[in-house]
């Protein structure tokens, strides 16, 4: 079982889709919100949720006080999963639903997109490549507001990702058993 952690909706329980998705656990999201809440870059964000899964992580960062949050699954269930769970957190929160799910590829939703996002989360499969996970960042680049935070997920022993190629700076990384973590920002032209 998922559930949001802190905020508005803490403990409101969250369906996981049957398949393909490889939830984000509460002891890395509450890690990774630490850090995020200590940057103060979750109140008031506009955030976008990547390879959105069950959207833990979008709406945990929602019932922690962003403003709206798009979430992206390709898998027409998964997608269906999101929107039900933006409906519980909805809920517990006693407020209209400040989220959107779009049940769409990443690289064409980055396309059409309307930015900017304040706080991303890119998530993807483990098998996505290292080439995919570029193009993915590059496509979010234009999208990001200059004080942005893009968090990315991937699995222990994948590569890092190329920042640089999408103009992006490195702020930390960590590793939480077989999750590794990077949070970066976009690079300034000082």
């Amino acid at each position: 079982m998922t559930r949001i952690i802190a905020g508005a909706a803490r403990g409101a329980r969250l369906d996981v889709p049957g398949t393909g998705t490889r939830p984000t656990s509460d002891r890395v999201r509450e890690s990774l919100f630490g850090a995020l809440v200590s940057m103060d870059a979750v109140d008031g964000a506009r955030v976008l949720d990547l390879y959105a899964g069950s959207g833990a992580l979008g709406l945990e960062a929602w019932s922690r006080g962003a403003v709206h949050v798009d979430l992206v699954e390709i898998s027409r269930s998964a997608a269906n999963v999101v929107g039900r769970n933006a409906a519980v957190v909805a809920k517990a929160m006693a407020t209209a639903a400040a989220t959107k799910v779009h049940q769409s590829a990443v690289r064409s939703y980055l396309s059409r997109a309307q930015g900017p996002f304040d706080l991303v989360f890119t998530d993807p499969p483990y098998d996505v490549d290292d080439a995919a996970m570029t193009a993915d960042l590059v496509a979010l680049a234009p999208l990001l507001s200059p004080d942005a935070v893009v968090v990315i997920e991937r699995g222990r022993r994948a590569t890092a990702p190329e920042l640089d190629a999408a103009g992006l700076s490195l702020l930390r990384e960590k590793t939480y058993g077989d999750t590794r973590v990077w949070w970066a920002e976009p690079a300034r032209s000082d």
